[in-house]
């Protein structure tokens, strides 16, 4: 077995399992779940029709691993008006590979790019994280080097806090924007300065912008590191990959669809490596996909029905506890009157509601855990859920 496995920490979920396992919730109330970032708002039906209509034309072939040529170049177009990048700068030939949910390529990703034979390769990470950044850089045969992200930066990741033996050392950095699970959002500056230690250092960045299409703002859409590539005139996205996906822009987490677009080096290489991994999307999803990437009206939408959650949640919690809404995503960080770990089973034990408490996402580092005395609420349920859920947390706190 791959020694590496065993460095292996268990996920949240399994934790909040243990965690829960000893409670008794009053059974009269229904368990409404804030736990998983799964989306449940219904997904659009012309996807789910334009899936439908290849189920049977399309079955018969291998379908390549790069991807349907229509498919790379919609989501060529979708990206380049996104975030305004120069025209036919993004090549669908060389610089966009379709994956199947930003999950699986996140973790393939770093065992393409990490060179396991530097026995001091560091991989740098956000923390509080996703966890799948930790877990692909210990299969990749490298550290994780945890960022920390809390209060006095805003919930920023403290990149400047890094001192240049650590970036000297660093293969790949992951970000993520809008974070997971604080809802932050990095500044166009603060990704220029990153390309810049990435040139210096020597490595690659790797931007998770799965929630990028979920803001509160619908006339300030979070900038993305393409956007800072191109303000800087830096056409050719050199160090720079981001990763997107269908799962939480258009509803449709069981599709299994994003794309990964950036360097066209570092994507040939990528592509060698997918090839081996044997990880093609199915041609009906690739149809699917199409049709999704073409239309904005369901993201517009989808983001009016978070505002619309957001501000009911916020309107029963914010008089009782510090919680201010994120610029962006569907999350909520608020920090706890108790510690994380005893408010979660409070609300679950008391009030059948499910949380998570940050410190299940974050790792101790520079001598504290970031995530501690918080809970990440992903606010998926429908409005009715989220509102009987915040009242039941509020009763919680009033409580004490």
């Amino acid at each position: 077995m791959n020694p590496d496995l065993q460095h292996l920490q268990p996920y949240p979920f399994e934790k909040l399992a243990q965690l829960k396992a000893s409670c008794t919730p009053p059974e009269a109330l229904t368990h409404i779940t804030l736990s998983i970032g799964e989306p449940k708002h219904p997904t659009p039906e012309f996807i789910l029709t334009a899936l439908q209509s290849q189920l049977a034309s399309d079955v018969s072939k291998y379908p390549a691993t790069k991807g349907s040529p229509a498919l790379r170049e919609t989501i060529s177009n979708w990206v380049t008006k996104r975030f305004k990048l120069a025209e036919n700068s993004i090549d669908p030939e060389q610089h966009v590979l379709p994956v199947n949910g930003t999950r699986e390529a996140l973790f393939a990703f770093a065992q393409c790019v990490v060179d396991r034979q530097q026995t001091d390769a560091l991989v740098l990470m956000p923390n509080p994280f996703y966890q799948i950044y930790e877990g692909a850089t210990l299969l990749a045969g490298a550290q994780p080097y945890f960022i920390n992200s809390h209060v006095e930066t805003g919930y920023q990741p403290d990149f400047k806090a890094i001192p240049d033996n650590i970036w000297d050392k660093c293969q790949l950095l992951f970000i993520c924007s809008p974070n997971n699970p604080t809802g932050t959002v990095l500044d166009i500056d603060t990704l220029k300065w990153l390309i810049e230690k990435a040139d210096k250092h020597d490595f690659i960045i790797a931007s998770d912008e799965c929630y990028s299409e979920l803001y509160a703002n619908e006339d300030a859409p979070p900038v993305g590191l393409l956007e800072a590539c191109a303000e800087l005139g830096r056409n050719n996205y050199q160090r720079c990959i981001v990763f997107h996906s269908l799962s939480k822009r258009s509803n449709a987490p069981g599709l299994r669809s994003g794309f990964v677009a950036g360097d066209a080096a570092i994507l040939k290489n990528f592509l060698l490596y997918r090839t081996y991994h044997g990880c093609a999307m199915s041609p009906a999803i690739q149809t699917a996909s199409i049709a999704a990437w073409q239309d904005e009206e369901h993201v517009k939408e989808n983001r009016r029905l978070y505002r619309e959650k957001y501000a009911a949640v916020l309107a029963i919690l914010s008089p009782v506890m510090e919680v201010t809404q994120p610029p962006a995503s569907f999350y909520l960080f608020p920090k706890t009157p108790v510690s994380d770990l005893q408010f979660t089973r409070d609300v679950f034990n008391q009030q059948h509601v499910t949380v998570v408490p940050a410190s299940f996402l974050s790792r101790e580092a520079h001598g504290v855990n970031p995530g501690e005395n918080r809970i990440r609420m992903a606010l998926v349920a429908p409005l009715d859920e989220c509102i009987e859920a915040a009242q039941r947390i509020r009763t919680v706190i009033e409580s004490y």
